[in-house]
């Protein structure tokens, strides 16, 4: 779910887009083929986790000086795109772990029969509202919860509610994300549906207008948000917390509504298709460790599964008082969406 250096990635915006193409389909089969070949682990995640600002450089590097292995990032887009073409490489997949998976991907990763169950080391240590699947097909490594970001020199009252966000002042002033591609827009999706039950499509009838554009990801959306696009944007409640810690201000802040947020975990699981299982193995032992789990905060801009202390930047990082359930959604669900946002 923070997770992004982004100054950076709005310099590289339109320069991604031009080779998004390439990345996400010939780029990756090639650069997983080299890697399929060489030592070590390869370890299929989100762009931004292996991006110059992300944690994949310093956790390789970590878990190599303590263990000997290798470990090689490959990144395929944002977690939704993740788990599709994992499902569709299915036995051909390249890899030995899948990581940036959330809870509401896990079900559908889990039927189709990508991982081998493993619990880690320090697995029972972990909150046990966070487990996202009781056989340890997939275990929770970071948590964040889904908030509107927005730009308090541009946005004097900010919305209270996710009805607010209707309101005619927030008119082409909110950048979302698909559903279909990007975690965030799905976790947004689900919101609205634990808020508004059958009522989600006619709340989305009236929140078209206030939305300025849905991007694919959320690198693309957050992008926009910081070169001024727009004032508002979906993201994480830890935002804040990055631009003190980077850029000293906190002129980014994150709406907290009384009616509840949802929440996104992060895991990860070994695929099937490894042929390395020990030492698939030593790495979701690391992951739950301290060396991994520290990096997380300041780099992945989340929070960790373990107990640790948080960097003082974090006094900027609400947590919302009501944490709401997911509820289910279908593929059905996922078509009407995408039918009510075409019209708009």
């Amino acid at each position: 779910m923070f997770r992004r250096h982004v100054l950076t990635r709005v310099y590289l915006f339109m320069f991604m887009l031009l080779l998004v193409s390439w990345v996400h389909g010939k780029g990756n089969t090639e650069q997983q083929d080299k890697e399929s070949n060489s030592e070590g682990l390869i370890v299929c995640t989100y762009d931004s986790f292996v991006s110059e600002w992300g944690p994949g450089a310093r956790i390789a590097e970590s878990f190599k000086a303590k263990t000997g292995i290798p470990v090689h990032f490959v990144s395929q887009g944002d977690g939704g795109a993740l788990v599709s073409r994992a499902i569709a490489e299915g036995k051909t997949a390249n890899a030995d772990i899948l990581l940036g998976l959330d809870q509401n991907l896990a079900p559908k990763a889990i039927k189709a029969g990508l991982f081998i169950s493993y619990k880690p080391k320090g697995a029972d240590g972990i909150p046990a509202g966070l487990i996202m699947d009781p056989q340890f097909n997939i275990t929770p490594y970071d948590y964040g919860h889904f908030a509107l970001v927005y730009d308090s020199e541009r946005i004097i009252t900010p919305p209270a509610s996710l009805e607010d966000l209707t309101k005619d002042e927030f008119k082409r002033k909110i950048i979302l994300m698909d559903p279909r591609t990007s975690t965030p827009g799905l976790g947004f999706l689900l919101w609205t549906k634990a808020i508004y039950g059958e009522g989600w499509k006619e709340y989305w009838l009236r929140l078209a207008p206030s939305i300025l554009t849905i991007t694919e990801g959320w690198d693309s959306g957050y992008g926009l948000f910081v070169s001024g696009e727009a004032p508002m944007v979906l993201s994480y409640a830890t935002s804040p917390a990055y631009h003190l810690e980077y850029d000293k201000t906190e002129r980014y802040k994150a709406a907290i509504f009384a009616q509840g947020h949802t929440v996104q975990i992060e895991g990860a699981g070994i695929l099937g298709t490894t042929k390395k299982m020990e030492m698939a193995k030593l790495f979701m032992d690391f992951m739950l460790g301290s060396e991994f789990q520290g990096l997380l905060p300041l780099t992945n801009w989340m929070y960790p599964i373990a107990d640790i202390p948080l960097p003082a930047s974090y006094r900027l990082a609400v947590k919302p008082p009501v944490i709401l359930e997911n509820p289910s959604l279908s593929e059905e669900e996922l078509r009407e969406w995408a039918s009510l946002v075409a019209e708009r």
